[in-house]
């Protein structure tokens, strides 16, 4: 299964993973409350520095980064028609920003750090007898190492529609998708029940 995680030695490698999760958590609070678009655009180009920095190069960088980004320009495209100029300008720069800060810290920080340090956060409602930490941390993990592999998936499923002559629609891209990612879904399930890796009730 493929990750998202990079290895390198750049500052954000270096920094803890709760540093960076606590950050995020704080950036996508402050993008959310600030409606300023010329804010906005120091932020998003705060991220824009920040994810330049990993050093990950052009084709590589719009690889990970396209899905989010077309994602985020046809909503920048609604707001825009629904809702004016402003607040479609503050649509776009607010996402890009998030993004690109989010992408940082998942291209910088490896899935098992990812896990522990959601387990270790989660451990004061286990406390509490909410959850179970571990299972929390290993759902998040499961979540981060899917996202790659879903898009490889769609490329591949694509890729065929492409090459038998058929007309690429959402529709007919869905569906196998989703049966593909539902089976192996349940096949890591079941490997993660019979190693017993899932916290006992």
């Amino acid at each position: 299964m493929k990750t998202l995680y990079v290895e390198g030695d750049t500052f954000l490698h270096r920094l803890s993973p709760r540093a960076k999760l606590l950050g995020l958590a704080m950036a996508s609070l402050f993008l959310f409350v600030i409606h300023s678009p010329v804010v906005l655009v120091v932020a998003a180009m705060f991220g824009c520095i920040v994810y330049a920095s990993l050093r990950l190069g052009w084709r590589q960088s719009w690889l990970r980064l396209r899905p989010i980004l077309l994602t985020i320009a046809v909503v920048a495209l609604f707001t825009l028609v629904l809702n004016g100029q402003h607040d479609a300008l503050v649509v776009v720069t607010r996402l890009t920003a998030l993004a690109l800060l989010a992408a940082a810290v998942t291209a910088t920080t490896s899935t098992g750090d990812f896990i522990d340090e959601i387990t270790r956060l989660a451990m004061p409602l286990e406390r509490l007898g909410l959850v179970k930490a571990a299972d929390i941390g290993l759902s998040i993990g499961l979540v981060i190492r899917f996202v790659p592999e879903i898009l490889s998936r769609y490329q591949a499923i694509r890729d065929a529609h492409s090459a038998r002559g058929l007309k690429v629609r959402p529709l007919t891209l869905a569906v196998p998708l989703i049966i593909l990612t539902l089976k192996n879904a349940d096949e890591i399930a079941a490997a993660i029940d019979a190693r017993g890796i899932r916290a006992q009730k």
